[in-house]
């Protein structure tokens, strides 16, 4: 293979929308992609996704290696033919490992039958009491052997269910103080406290034969003084996770376009870095001006000899072996979610509600009378992240799961970010009514969300919040509030 080759064997990149049109297989022809991720902007049904994958491999005259973020909860691209799962954090509070294990296998078949070969996922990270925003809910919790349980659990099931999983991120970011998406975040842990807490999972994955690790990309400066960011660290990469782990299958970069690389380097060195700290896979997921000259400054580094070409070839054999693990590009016939997906998905998210606080005792009682429902607008979501159709119609759907209860709710739907006149109307409504219920969307990240609360709370004579999302806003709570969690952020046990 000549270099150009090889280096495309490393490379996995994204498309920029639902359609297939000749710039989408120019890029991959130029850049000689092996790697395809799908993000929900590529997804519009499960014939167009099938449709889109069997004619860019055609055009190519070669298989891809097809990868997405399915990790449940509020991390799903493909919204048909799957079930959404909750978020982890939910099913390591379910208390049964064996959900962990039935969802990893259920998901596998179902993204099997997409076309999906490689889940990037799921989320390893371990959370502490520094709060960790972006990871939160996607973690199993705070216990290191737990979370290494379940994501080995999960693994196994989606291994039997034929998909490659991708736990990430290595070495553990849950006590990450920035969202690296938009940051380049500094975590202060040391070697002690890693080995202690956050490499566990991975640790665990490992020896579970698992195929690929995802890295971070935080700064670690206790574990490497140079203080470059994990992503560009030898140290971390080559010399600790391939040399003394002993990790030998394909060591994944997370995505270079993000706002914490951005923030170091610019993308074409970014790339000939994160190869020369010992990735085997590089993501460049979202634009083609990145991703060719990505493609572009890797070949001028090995043909530079500013990179060796040896490591180039192991690292493409390690891609090329994965991706040639599968022939068939969809298997186990047409898509659909599994029949027993939504019953497992529904046990998980009941158990996982969590009472916080108990607030007065007649609050049940009071179900009885006016009921004010207060709900977050999460249709406004719908552009950015997979949201379900039932839940885009928000006094709909408010109606009828109250109802379900013999409850006569009376939804007032309000902002993500909710407006000052509309927190003047929620707080009017609990005013007047005999039990008010407020779902409430991370006020410990939005002033709009705390005033929404602050002012429900002082208004409301019979309060329940629930608390969507991660379950820190619980220490914004005053007395006399029901307070629950479900830690996840989904309708439960929906299939699409």
């Amino acid at each position: 293979m000549d270099i150009e080759d090889l280096v495309g064997e490393r490379l996995m990149i994204g498309l920029t929308g639902p359609a297939l049109g000749d710039a989408d297989i120019r890029l991959f022809r130029d850049t000689r992609a092996t790697g395809l991720i799908l993000y929900r902007r590529n997804f519009s049904s499960p014939a167009q996704l099938l449709d889109v994958l069997t004619r860019l491999e055609s055009a190519l005259g070669r298989r891809l290696l097809v990868a997405t973020d399915h990790e449940g909860g509020r991390i799903v691209m493909l919204g048909q033919g799957v079930t959404i799962f909750p978020d982890n954090l939910a099913v390591g509070t379910a208390g049964e490992e064996t959900f962990a294990f039935k969802q990893g296998l259920f998901e596998a078949r179902e993204l099997r039958r997409l076309g999906i070969d490689l889940n990037l996922g799921p989320c390893l990270d371990v959370l502490t009491e520094r709060y960790s925003p972006n990871i939160g809910i996607r973690s199993y919790g705070k216990d290191p052997a737990l979370v290494a349980r379940y994501g080995v659990a999960r693994i196994a099931g989606m291994a039997k269910g034929g998909v490659s999983a991708c736990p990430k991120h290595f070495p553990g970011k849950g006590h990450s103080p920035l969202d690296a998406h938009l940051r380049l975040p500094t975590i202060d842990s040391d070697w002690d406290e890693m080995h202690r807490v956050h490499l566990v999972p991975f640790f665990a994955a490992i020896a579970a034969g698992v195929e690929c690790v995802m890295t971070s990309h935080p700064v670690y400066p206790k574990l490497d003084p140079s203080r470059v960011p994990a992503t560009f660290s030898r140290l971390i990469v080559e010399d600790y996770l391939r040399g003394e782990v002993g990790f030998r299958g394909v060591i994944v970069s997370d995505d270079l376009e993000m706002g914490a690389v951005s923030e170091a380097c610019p993308i074409d060195e970014a790339a000939v870095r994160a190869a020369e700290a010992g990735h085997d896979l590089l993501l460049v997921c979202h634009t083609e001006t990145a991703q060719r000259a990505a493609a572009a400054a890797l070949v001028d580094a090995y043909r530079s000899d500013r990179l060796p070409r040896h490591a180039l070839e192991l690292s493409a054999a390690r891609v090329r072996a994965l991706r040639e693990r599968r022939t068939a590009r969809a298997e186990g016939g047409p898509p659909a979610a599994e029949r027993d997906g939504a019953p497992l998905a529904m046990a998980i998210a009941t158990r996982a509600v969590t009472e916080v606080t108990r607030g007065r005792a007649d609050f049940a009682r009071a179900l009885n009378g006016r009921v004010c429902v207060v709900f977050p607008r999460f249709s406004e979501l719908a552009a950015r992240i997979t949201i379900e159709p039932e839940m885009c119609d928000e006094t709909g759907w408010v109606r009828g799961a109250f109802a379900k209860a013999g409850v006569a709710a009376e939804p007032t739907v309000v902002g993500i970010e909710p407006t000052s006149g509309e927190i003047e109307e929620a707080a009017a409504r609990a005013a007047t009514a005999e039990a008010t219920v407020l779902f409430l969307y991370d006020a410990h990240l939005y002033a709009s969300n705390r005033a929404l609360l602050d002012a429900v709370q002082k208004s409301a004579g019979r309060l329940a919040v629930v608390l969507m999302r991660d379950p820190y806003d619980g220490a914004l709570l005053g007395p006399g509030a029901v307070a629950l969690t479900p830690l996840l952020c989904r309708r439960a046990g929906v299939q699409r």
